[in-house]
């Protein structure tokens, strides 16, 4: 897609942007086991006892790190191609300001920014119901745009006796 067609493209609904994060939560599961399965693997090669909670310390690292592994998900696909699985599947994509992909730099500020967004009585995802275009907060603090993609143009069934 061009540059010129996506600054057309209009701003995904609030109901697409939560669709996607349920779709996407899934993957973070996965994510998140995985984590949890290379810390407990981590804290047992050290000696630790992994029946006791650890210590204040190293909760802070391990929060820390569960939402590094995270984040880097997210930016690893928008840099890719714009959009998780969960984007893909309810045709939207993040763009930059620019109509392009966006810059590492953004896509990192916006992984920590839109779960504030969210976690502040979801005022930040409610933004876009009032912002003229439609737009949440985040989006406009990372200076992306998450558009709506048109719906691929249908497939014609070929006559397999024509063949």
């Amino acid at each position: 897609m061009t540059s010129r067609t996506l600054a057309i493209l209009p701003s995904a609904n609030l109901a697409r942007r939560l669709m996607a994060m349920l779709y996407d939560s899934f993957l973070l599961l996965g994510i998140s086991f995985a984590y949890g399965v290379l810390l407990l693997l981590l804290r047992r090669l050290f000696g630790d006892d992994t029946m006791q909670a650890p210590h204040n310390s190293l909760q802070l690292l391990i929060m820390v790190g569960w939402w590094f592994f995270c984040a880097l998900f997210f930016v690893w696909c928008w840099r890719r191609s714009g959009q998780t699985l969960g984007m893909k599947s309810w045709r939207i994509q993040l763009i930059g300001e620019n109509e392009d992909t966006p810059p590492k730099l953004a896509c990192w500020i916006r992984t920590a920014l839109a779960p504030l967004s969210f976690a502040v009585f979801g005022i930040g995802y409610l933004w876009c119901l009032v912002d003229r275009n439609g737009d949440c907060l985040h989006d406009k603090w990372s200076h992306t745009r998450t558009v709506v993609l048109p719906k691929p143009p249908k497939r014609s069934k070929r006559n397999p006796s024509a063949s």
